[in-house]
This record gives C-alpha cells, sequence and structure tokens, in this order.
C-alpha cells in the first residue's frame, strides 16, 4: 500500500511492459518529492497541500482510515469533497479537478482509487452528517469494481489493464470492509480475487524470494519478488485491509508449500519473506532505478510501514517489533515530505502493533495528521478505534477458510477486536 500508490501502480504496470520488472519503479515513485505547496492550489476540504493530481482521492481516504483508527471523525467537508469525487457510475479517479463536471469516456478512472475511497467512506460513515450519501457512494463504487473485474478474477490498476497483486489487494480490503465476501465475489469465468492472489505468489523453493508475492509477471513470465505486493497481498489473504490490528496468538512465520495450495498459506509465506527481508537491517530498502548513477539503496519508508501491519495482522508482531523501532527513529523527515498519507500509514502500522501514535519517537502523528487537514470532529472516546470488524469480514469467513497445516488459526479470530 504505497503511499503513492496511484502514480507508482501505473509507472510499475508500464515498467512490466516494458520489461524491466515493477520492484524497482514502484519503489522510487515513492520517494519522488512533491511538488512545493505554493505552486499548487488544494481544494478546500482536501489533506495536504502538493498537488493531489496522482493522489487526492488516495490520501484523503487513508486519512480517514488513519483518523477513524485513532477515534476522530473527519470533519463533514473533508467528507464531502471525497463524495463529490465521484463518477455517477460508482467510479473514482485519482483526482478531479473540476468535480463540477460530469464525467465521461475521456475520464480516468482507477480501481485503486476506487477500492480505497470505499474503505475510507465505509469507516466514516456511523458518525457521518449524510450516511445515506456514503451507503449509495459505497454500494456504486462496489458495484463498480464488480463491472471491471478480470476473467483472472483479480483487478489491474486500469480497468481492462492486466491483473496485479497490489490493485487486487486493495480491492479485496474494500470489499471486507462492506462486508461482501471475496470468495463469491467471481468473474464471469468462475475465478476470485484469491485465484489470481494465488497466481502472483512465489514457492517456498524460489532462490531469490521464498515465499514473496510478485507484483505481475514480468515480460516473460517470470514472478519477481516485490515487497510492496507482498505486504499487500498478506493481509489480503488474511481477509484484511490496512486498519488490521495485532493478531493472536503469537506464531514466527515460515514458510511452507502445502500440495494444494491456498490463498491464506500464500499470505504466511508471504509473511516470513516479509520477516526476513525485515531481519537485514530493520527496513526494506529501495533498489537504485535504472540508469541511475548513485546505485546505493536506500531505506524505504512506506512499504516498511506496510510490512509492519502485514507482520501483526499475521501474528508476527514480535518480528515487526524491530522495524516499529527504526521508524519511529527515521520516518519523520519522509512523512513531512509526503503528507497525509504518509502519516497515515505509519498511525497504522503504530495501531497495528500496539504502539502509541501520539508518542511514537518524538512525534505525535495524530496531531500531524490532522494539521494536514480540515479540523477534525471531537473524539469519540467511545469508539476509538477502526477495524476490520467495522463493515468486515464475518463470521462466515472464518468458517469456511478452513485450517492451514502446521500453524494456528486463531489469530484470524482474535485480530478481529474493535
Amino acid at each position: 500500500m504505497n503511499t503513492v500508490r496511484r502514480g507508482a501502480t501505473a509507472l510499475a504496470a508500464a515498467t512490466v511492459l516494458l520489461g524491466t520488472g515493477a520492484a524497482g519503479v514502484a519503489g522510487a515513485a515513492a520517494t519522488a518529492p512533491s511538488p512545493t505547496p505554493s505552486a499548487v492550489t488544494v481544494p478546500d476540504g482536501l489533506y495536504g497541500k502538493s498537488d493531489p493530481t496522482y493522489d487526492g482521492v488516495w490520501r484523503q481516504s487513508l486519512a480517514f482510515l488513519a483518523q477513524r483508527a485513532t477515534g476522530f471523525q473527519p470533519s463533514d467537508k473533508a467528507v464531502d469533497w471525497l463524495l463529490g469525487q465521484q463518477c455517477a457510475d460508482g467510479s473514482f479517479g485519482s483526482y478531479r479537478a473540476d468535480a463540477t463536471t460530469p464525467c465521461d469516456a475521456k475520464t480516468m478512472r482507477d480501481t485503486n482509487a476506487t477500492a480505497i475511497a470505499v474503505q475510507g467512506l465505509r469507516a466514516v460513515r456511523k458518525q457521518s452528517a449524510s450516511p445515506e450519501a456514503i451507503d449509495k457512494a459505497v454500494k456504486a463504487g462496489s458495484d463498480w469494481l464488480r463491472t471491471v473485474q478480470n476473467k483472472d478474477g483479480g483487478w489491474g490498476y486500469s480497468p481492462g489493464g492486466a491483473s496485479d497483486a497490489n490493485s487486487t489487494s486493495v480491492v479485496v480490503g474494500a470489499l471486507a470492509s462492506t462486508g461482501l465476501r471475496p470468495g463469491l465475489f467471481t468473474s464471469a469465468e468462475g475465478r476470485t480475487p484469491y485465484d489470481a492472489l494465488l497466481s502472483f505468489a512465489l514457492p517456498c523453493s524460489d532462490k531469490e524470494g521464498p515465499g514473496a508475492f510478485a507484483y505481475q509477471p514480468d515480460k516473460a513470465g517470470k514472478l519477481l519478488a516485490n515487497a510492496d505486493a507482498t505486504a499487500a497481498a498478506t493481509l489480503a489473504g488474511l481477509g484484511k485491509s490496512v486498519v488490521a490490528t495485532k493478531a493472536s496468538p503469537e506464531q514466527p512465520p515460515v514458510c511452507n508449500d502445502l500440495s494444494k495450495p491456498t490463498v491464506e498459506r500464500a499470505a504466511l509465506n508471504g509473511a516470513s519473506y516479509l520477516a526476513k527481508a525485515l531481519a537485514k537491517t530493520g527496513h526494506l530498502t529501495l533498489p537504485p532505478m535504472p540508469g541511475a548513477t548513485d546505485t546505493t539503496e536506500q531505506p524505504d519508508v512506506g512499504n516498511t510501514a506496510d510490512a509492519v501491519i502485514a507482520l501483526a495482522a499475521s501474528g508476527a508482531s514480535k518480528e515487526a517489533k524491530p522495524a516499529v523501532e527504526w521508524l519511529e527513529k527515521n520516518s519523520a523527515a519522509w512523512a513531512k515530505q509526503s503528507g497525509p498519507a504518509a502519516y497515515a500509514q505509519l498511525i497504522l502500522a503504530a495501531r497495528a502493533t500496539e504502539t502509541d501514535p501520539r508518542e511514537f519517537g518524538a512525534a505525535d502523528l495524530v496531531e500531524q495528521l490532522n494539521a494536514t487537514g480540515p479540523a477534525p470532529k471531537t473524539p469519540d472516546t467511545s469508539a476509538s478505534s477502526t477495524s476490520d470488524d467495522e463493515g468486515g469480514f464475518d463470521i462466515w469467513w472464518i468458517i469456511g477458510i478452513g485450517m492451514v497445516v502446521g500453524v494456528g488459526i486463531g489469530f484470524l479470530v482474535s485480530g478481529r477486536k474493535k
């Protein structure tokens, strides 16, 4: 769930078509500097001061999720801005500068923006001034996602584009938030989102990325391990989204291929890959851009936060702890540059590991996020967090998932606390 998934995913998709692989470009896009605030006119009600062209809907929706996770309700002005971005067919694009002009065939729509907006709106519904409008928007968004599901059961960034692990995972998260059953969200060919996710999973025998997920196959059809895709697919495979909480009991992540692969086993294998990647330095790294003169790997703050959430959700919060400590010491400059979505990622990572986001190193992440947009409503102390339970998966999913060979499944229930 990269901070700038909109731009990163589009670039990554283009890179795969060119045969160079997605990992480097997706990660590099996350660290691209934002335009100077003074050069951009930001709409009233939108979080952040940087150019919203590629991430307006994404950062607004993530801010909503993080605010609800800490007991705050976004202002009605902020909610109305996001509602106004929706097209009549239910879809969202990254950003529409003139929301008064109806969407047409030339309007850019994408599955990532639509899915995260559905989840963000669903999270703020209970205390919103317009719950009926939100219900209508959420249903329309979910219905549109169904119309653009690919034959393999997954989704690409753009309607009709090849399925990828990140887009499929963020849609699964949206379905979780609305109570829809991903296993029944089938394509015309009878394929589910889980079928698509399994097609991106690398076996434990893979030498370079055992247990990881690929963004999508490269031009030659080879699967290449991608940490961002692995974090996203791990959550989706567990039936969770970015608002997942710490699961129990604790269990060290291991990679174990089954004779008949299951999506939950693949998710646990993904957690194993992430744990090993984080164990090296306490954080994930960005490979150098193709053709760059500086070939030094740089820390990947955003994907490290995503990996923390995925590990905590899988019952491996112990393995995630060193990465949380690294984030507390090293994320401030990145968050300040990247804006609301970055603060939201860090808040959700802190919450997933039961770390106080108000004392995250030397930072009060909640205060910093709230300062990037319209002042939220007074905190609701009676419902100070949001979780996958809030409109998420019900007991039917847990019963239907079956037992995973060699590991406990108790975390799937205990991790759904409010």
